[in-house]
């Protein structure tokens, strides 16, 4: 009876997986077709159905049905969850912050990176810069934008890390935004640290960095 619940399950999962990749394929073809290339992967979300109210908000698409909405959002979410943090960022030694100046290696804890559209990794000893850098150059298609988890100094994507701002704990360049991994760690880490406020990576706001 085991034998058969787990062919069952499994056949199941294959079938899921097969249609996801399906339905990605389409999504990858009606956004060529029909949507801004450029706007549509630029922005940033969550979820799936994140990703499908700003497409609509946004009027990044022409005229999509039901269908081909959950299919360009699915192509979206599927391309970001294929960015995986590296197991450990390695910054050079002679790596600086573009917006201090400061040697980024002396701080390890801090770091976070983000890559240029000519493949260029940049390198800033706190999500405050690397933030000041990204809306410094609004033109600019970013990617691979990672952050160290607080608690585990594990790199994680910016994009989906939650973000503690205001809180008593200081970075190299005094006031910072703190990420998490888990939202119930950036919660518990607000209550502790005196936060004002949890935001994610699409929430972070300019007038946060000064």
């Amino acid at each position: 009876m085991l034998k058969i619940f787990i062919f069952i399950y499994l056949c199941a999962f294959s079938l899921n997986a097969s249609s996801t990749m399906l339905l990605e394929k389409k999504g990858a073809k009606i956004a060529s077709v029909m949507c801004d290339k450029e706007k549509l992967h630029a922005i940033n979300f969550t979820t799936i159905e994140d990703a499908q109210k700003k497409i609509i908000t946004q009027n990044l698409c022409s005229n999509l049905t039901k269908k081909q909405l959950l299919a360009v959002a699915t192509f979206l979410s599927n391309k970001q969850t294929k960015t995986k943090a590296p197991q450990k960022i390695t910054v050079p030694k002679d790596a600086k912050c573009p917006i201090c100046g400061m040697f980024v290696a002396k701080f390890p804890k801090w770091v976070a990176t983000l890559k240029t559209s000519k493949n260029k990794t940049l390198y800033f000893d706190g999500v405050k810069d690397m933030m000041k850098y990204y809306f410094n150059h609004p033109k600019e298609k970013f990617s691979d934008i990672f952050v160290h988890d607080f608690y585990t100094l594990t790199p994680i994507s910016a994009k989906e890390a939650f973000f503690v701002i205001g809180s008593n704990v200081y970075g190299p360049m005094g006031e910072e935004l703190i990420p998490f991994s888990k939202e119930e760690d950036a919660k518990t880490f607000f209550q502790e640290h005196k936060g004002k406020k949890i935001i994610k990576f699409d929430e972070i706001l300019e007038d946060y960095l000064y």
